[in-house]
C-alpha cells in the first residue's frame, strides 16, 4: 500500500531528472552529462552500500577545471530543487487522496476527521461551533535570511509546478500530455539558463514585496478556498456554515518592520512598506470587483440597495463601479505617496468598512431577491478576504531591541535634567514610567530633537513611533520587544508611543528569548498585571512571544524546549489568575533547533492551557515558499493549523506528572552543562566553526537584508542564531539540534529506573514524544562521513581534528541513545515519506558537499581566485540548502 502510494512521486522525480539530463546534453554537451551521470551513479552506489564514499567521489571531481566544477555544482543543485518541486506536488496529490478516501489519522488528518473525533469524544455541537467561531490563528510572515533561491527562479519553479500538476490529470489526450511535457522541458531549460545566485542583497522593501507576491499568487486564492472547506465541515457536522465574519486564520508580517539588529529597516522603510501593502490590497480587491462587475448585471434589487443606487437597470453594477473608482483612487494615492509625490484628488478607501458596508448591502439584496446562490459565490470569497486581510493586506509588526528604547528614554531624562535612566534600578524605572504614563503631558517637547542628546539612534526610535502614530490601527499588529527582561521594557514602549501621539497603542509584546528570560518571564508578567493601569490596557488580551532561536543557541535544544514548555505553563497560569486572555506568539524557524516541527506535532505537544483558541506563529524564510507557495499546499497547511489549534483547545494534552518534571529537570541540567561545555568553554569551537563550515562564506551570499552578526567585531555570542544553524547544517553535523541532548539521554539510560521513566514519557507525554520525533528527524539528516570530509579537507590542526572527532562521537552516541528509547532500528522508521525523501536526495547532496569543501579550500588559498569558483561555492550553498530543506 505504501509503495503504491508514493510511486507517483518516484515517477515524477525520475522524469524530472531525465528532463534535466536532456537539458545538460543540449546545453553543455555530452561530456558534462556523462561526468554528472558518472558522479551520480557513484554516489547512488555508495549510498546503496550503506554510506557516502567521499574518496571515490573525490577522484571524479579532482580533474575538473573551474567551469566544469561550476557546471557540476549547478546540475546537482538544480536536481534538488526539482526534487523539492516533485515532493510538493506529491503532497497536493496525497491531500486529494485523503479527502477522497478518508485516510487514517496522522499528521495529515483533516479538519472533518478532527471534528468527528471531537464529537465522538462527547463535545457538543454548540461548543465546537463556538470554539471554531472564536478561534484566532495568526501566521506572521518574516524575512529571515533562509530563503536562498532568487525570486526569478521561484517564479520558474511555480510555473513548473503548474505543468507538473497538469501531467497528473487523467482527462488529457496524448497530444495534450506531450505539449505539457514539452512545456515542462522548456521551463527546466529556462531555469538552467538562469543564474541561481542572488548577486545583490535584497532591501527590506524587496523582502516585503516578496511577501506580497506569496500572498497575491497563493494565499489570496487559498484563504477563501479553505474557508469554503470549513463551511462544508460545519454544514455537514455542526448544523450549518459558520457566520461570514468568522475568520480563524489571519496574517501579519515582519517584512519592513523588524528592525532588531537590522540598520536597513528604518522609519522611512516601514512607512513605504505600509503604503505598498495598501497599494497591493487595492489592486487585488480591484480584480475581485472587476469579476463581480462582469457577473452582477441583474436588475432585481432590494429597496435598501435601490435607496443607494436609484432606479437604474443594473443597480449592483452602479454600486460596484463606485467601489472600483475608489479602489483605483486608492491605488493611485498610495503610488504617489511611495514616489514622494502629491496624491491626486479623489475619494479613497480609508478603512475596511468603506468596502465592507457596500458589499454587505449587495449580499443582503441578493439574498432578499432569492439569489443567495450568487451571494455564496465570488462575492462570499471577496467578503472572506476582506475579513481576513482588511484593506492593508498584512498587519505589520514592529520589532526593536529593548536597549534601544532604554537608550532613548535615557536621552530624554538627561535632557530634562532628571538623571540617567540607564543608571536607575528597575524600581526607579518603573516608578518613573508609571508616573509619566498616568499623566497627560508629553515627556519632551519639539526642542529635544535639536538637542545633543537626540542622537541618530534616538531619533530613529522616535521616528518609528511617529510612523505608528500616523498610520491606521488597521495596518498595524504588535510591537515586539526583543531581549525583554523586565516590566520596564514593556512600559517604556508604551510611554514612547504616547510621546509620539499614538491614540490607539500597538499591543506591546515582550519577547522572552534566552534561558534566563524564559525563566523570568512569568514574574515579569505578574508584575505588569499587578498594575491597575496596565491591566486595564490589556483587558482584551495579553500577548507574549516565546523565542526559540536564541534560547536554543544559549542552552541547547533540549534545555530550551523544556524552558519554553515551563514558561508557557506559568504564563498561562498568571493570566488565568488575573482573568486576562493569553496569546502566545511562537517565534519558530524552519530548523529543528529553532522550533521547526510538523504543525500538528508542534501544537499538540504544548502544555495544557497554552493554546486556548489563540496562537501566533512566525513562518520564516524558505518555509513560506514550501508551505504557502502553491494554493493547494497552502490550503492543507491552513487546515492543519486550524484543526490542530481546535484539538489542542478542546482536548489539551495531559499535564506533566511530578515524576516527568523531575526527570526533565535532571535531563536538562545535564544537557545544558554538556552543551555549554562545548559552546562556551571550548575555545577551539569558534575556530572549528569558521574553519570547517562555510560560516564565513555565508556572509558573501546575499540571503537577506539583515547582517549575519549583531556586532561586526563580536565572537560566537554575536553570531545570529540563523547563520549559526545554517552553517552546521551545510556540513551535516547539525550540532545545534542535538549537542548536550545525547549526553543527557545516555546518562539517564544508564540507570534502569530512569530508563523506564524515559520509555513512559515517550509513550504517554506528547511534549516528550515531540522532542524525540524532532530529534530523530534532524539526526536522520546528519552524516558523520560528510562532516569528517570537511575537516579532512580544510584543516590539519590537531586540536581542531581532535574536537571534530569528539563531536562526531557525541553525535553517534546521541543516535544510539535515541534508538534505545524509541526502539527504532532505523531512524524515521515510522515516517516513510521523510525517510525516502532523505534517501533520494543524498546522492545529489553528497557531491555538493565534496565540492563545497574543495571550493572553500581553494578560495581560502587563493586571494585572487577565479570568479567561477566563487559562483560555484555559492551554488553549493544554495543546492545543499535545497537538499536539506529546513536550513535555518
Amino acid at each position: 500500500m505504501t509503495q503504491d502510494l508514493h510511486a507517483p512521486l518516484r515517477d515524477d522525480v525520475r522524469m524530472l531528472g531525465e528532463m534535466l539530463g536532456r537539458t545538460l546534453r543540449d546545453q553543455q554537451g555530452e561530456a558534462l552529462f556523462e561526468t554528472v551521470e558518472r558522479i551520480r551513479q557513484v554516489a547512488v552506489a555508495a549510498r546503496t552500500e550503506g554510506a557516502v564514499d567521499m574518496a571515490r567521489l573525490k577522484t571524479l571531481l579532482e580533474p575538473l577545471d573551474e567551469q566544469q566544477l561550476l557546471d557540476v555544482a549547478r546540475a546537482f543543485s538544480q536536481f534538488l530543487n526539482l526534487a523539492n518541486l516533485a515532493e510538493q506536488q506529491h503532497r497536493v496529490r496525497l491531500r486529494r487522496q485523503r479527502q477522497r478516501y478518508a485516510a487514517d489519522a496522522g499528521e495529515s488528518e483533516n479538519l472533518g476527521q478532527v471534528v468527528r473525533r471531537l464529537l465522538d469524544a462527547g463535545h457538543s455541537v454548540e461548543r465546537l461551533r463556538d470554539t471554531l467561531g472564536s478561534l484566532s490563528v495568526e501566521l506572521v510572515l518574516t524575512a529571515h535570511p533562509t530563503e536562498v533561491s532568487r525570486r526569478t527562479l521561484i517564479r520558474k519553479y511555480d510555473q513548473m509546478a503548474t505543468q507538473l500538476a497538469a501531467l497528473a490529470r487523467t482527462d488529457l489526450g496524448e497530444d495534450e500530455l506531450r505539449r505539457c511535457r514539452d512545456d515542462l522541458q522548456r521551463s527546466i531549460l529556462s531555469a538552467w539558463c538562469t543564474d541561481e545566485i542572488r548577486r545583490e542583497r535584497p532591501t527590506p522593501v524587496d523582502e516585503a514585496k516578496w511577501g506580497f507576491v506569496t500572498l497575491e499568487q497563493s494565499l489570496w486564492q487559498a484563504l477563501p478556498a479553505f474557508l469554503r472547506e470549513l463551511d462544508e465541515v460545519a454544514g455537514d457536522l455542526l448544523g450549518g456554515p459558520l457566520p461570514l465574519a468568522v475568520t480563524p486564520i489571519r496574517f501579519a508580517s515582519w517584512m519592513g518592520g523588524d528592525r532588531d539588529g537590522n540598520p536597513n529597516v528604518t522609519a522611512t522603510v516601514t512607512r513605504e512598506v505600509l503604503r505598498l501593502a495598501r497599494w497591493m490590497a487595492a489592486d487585488l480587491y480591484l480584480r475581485d470587483i472587476d469579476d463581480l462587475l462582469a457577473d452582477f448585471a441583474m436588475h432585481e434589487a432590494s429597496p435598501a440597495l435601490r435607496a443607494v443606487t436609484g432606479e437604474g437597470p443594473e443597480p449592483y453594477r452602479v454600486l460596484l463601479r463606485q467601489l472600483r473608482e475608489k479602489l483605483r483612487n486608492t491605488r493611485s494615492h498610495m503610488e504617489a505617496l511611495v514616489n514622494g509625490e502629491e496624491p491626486p484628488p479623489g475619494e479613497i478607501i480609508t478603512c475596511r468598512d468603506d468596502l465592507l458596508a457596500p458589499l454587505m448591502l449587495i449580499d443582503a439584496s441578493l439574498r432578499d431577491c432569492n439569489m443567495a446562490t450568487l451571494a455564496d459565490g465570488t462575492l462570499r470569497d471577496t467578503l472572506r478576504r476582506l475579513h481576513c486581510f482588511g484593506i492593508c493586506l498584512l498587519k505589520l509588526d514592529v520589532r526593536q531591541e529593548s536597549s534601544r528604547h532604554a537608550a532613548t528614554l535615557d536621552a530624554m531624562t538627561r535632557y530634562l535634567g532628571l538623571g540617567s535612566y540607564l543608571e536607575w534600578d528597575e524600581t526607579q524605572r518603573q516608578d518613573f514610567l508609571k508616573r509619566e504614563l498616568s499623566g497627560r503631558r508629553p515627556l519632551v517637547d519639539a526642542r529635544f530633537f535639536d538637542s545633543p542628546e537626540c542622537t541618530d539612534d534616538v531619533r530613529e526610535v522616535l521616528d518609528t513611533c511617529a510612523v505608528i502614530a500616523g498610520e491606521s490601527p488597521e495596518s498595524l499588529g504588535a510591537y515586539v520587544i526583543s531581549m525583554a527582561t523586565s516590566p520596564s521594557d514593556v512600559l517604556a514602549v508604551m510611554l514612547l508611543q504616547r510621546q509620539a501621539g499614538v491614540t490607539h497603542f500597538m499591543r506591546v509584546v515582550p519577547l522572552f528569548e534566552t534561558l534566563s528570560d524564559l525563566d523570568g518571564g512569568p514574574d515579569t508578567l505578574r508584575a505588569l498585571l499587578a498594575m491597575d493601569w496596565y491591566r486595564e490596557q490589556v483587558r482584551d488580551g495579553q500577548e507574549i512571544m516565546i523565542g526559540y532561536s536564541d534560547s536554543a543557541k544559549d542552552a541547547g535544544f533540549l534545555s530550551a524546549a523544556w524552558a519554553q514548555y515551563r514558561a508557557q505553563e506559568q504564563l498561562a497560569a498568571v493570566c488565568a489568575e488575573f482573568g486576562i486572555p493569553l496569546t502566545l506568539f511562537h517565534g519558530r524557524g524552519g530548523s529543528i533547533s529553532r522550533g521547526g516541527a510538523p504543525t500538528r506535532m508542534a501544537l499538540l505537544s504544548q502544555p495544557p492551557g497554552a493554546i486556548a483558541g489563540r496562537i501566533r506563529v512566525t513562518e520564516q524564510g524558505e518555509v513560506i515558499r514550501f508551505k504557502y507557495g502553491l494554493p493547494q499546499v497552502a490550503i492543507h497547511n491552513l487546515e492543519q493549523y486550524v484543526a490542530a489549534t481546535l484539538e489542542a483547545t478542546l482536548t489539551p494534552p495531559p499535564a506533566a506528572t511530578p515524576a516527568w518534571r523531575e526527570e526533565m529537570h535532571r535531563l536538562t541540567d545535564t544537557s545544558v552543562r554538556a552543551y555549554r561545555e562545548v559552546v562556551r568553554d571550548t575555545p577551539e569551537l569558534v575556530t572549528y566553526l569558521r574553519t570547517v563550515t562555510p560560516e564565513q562564506e555565508l556572509t558573501r551570499l546575499a540571503l537577506g537584508s539583515r547582517p549575519a552578526r549583531r556586532k561586526t567585531d563580536g565572537g560566537l555570542a554575536s553570531l545570529r542564531a540563523i547563520p549559526w544553524v545554517f552553517a552546521w547544517t551545510q556540513m551535516r553535523l547539525m550540532l545545534p539540534a542535538w549537542l548536550g541532548t545525547g549526553v543527557a539521554l545516555e546518562e539517564a539510560l544508564a540507570e534502569p529506573e530512569r530508563a523506564r521513566q524515559l520509555q513512559a514519557m515517550q509513550r504517554d507525554w506528547p511534549f516528550f514524544q515531540g522532542v524525540l520525533d524532532m530529534l530523530e528527524m534532524v539526526l536522520a539528516k546528519a552524516d558523520v562521513a560528510v562532516a569528517s570530509y570537511y575537516e579532512e579537507r580544510l584543516t590539519d590542526e590537531p586540536a581542531l581534528r581532535q574536537l571534530g572527532s569528539e563531536l562526531r562521537a557525541r553525535l553517534l552516541a546521541t543516535v544510539s541513545a535515541l534508538q534505545r528509547i524509541t526502539g527504532h532500528q532505523d531512524l524515521l522508521a515510522n515516517n516513510d515519506v521523510m525517510r525516502w525523501s532523505i534517501k533520494v536526495r543524498n546522492p545529489y547532496t553528497d557531491p555538493l558537499h565534496l565540492l563545497q569543501a574543495e571550493l572553500m579550500g581553494r578560495l581560502r588559498d587563493q586571494p585572487e581566485a577565479d570568479a567561477r569558483l566563487e559562483s560555484a561555492l555559492m551554488v553549493t550553498i544554495t543546492g545543499i540548502a535545497a537538499g536539506m530543506r529546513n536550513t535555518g
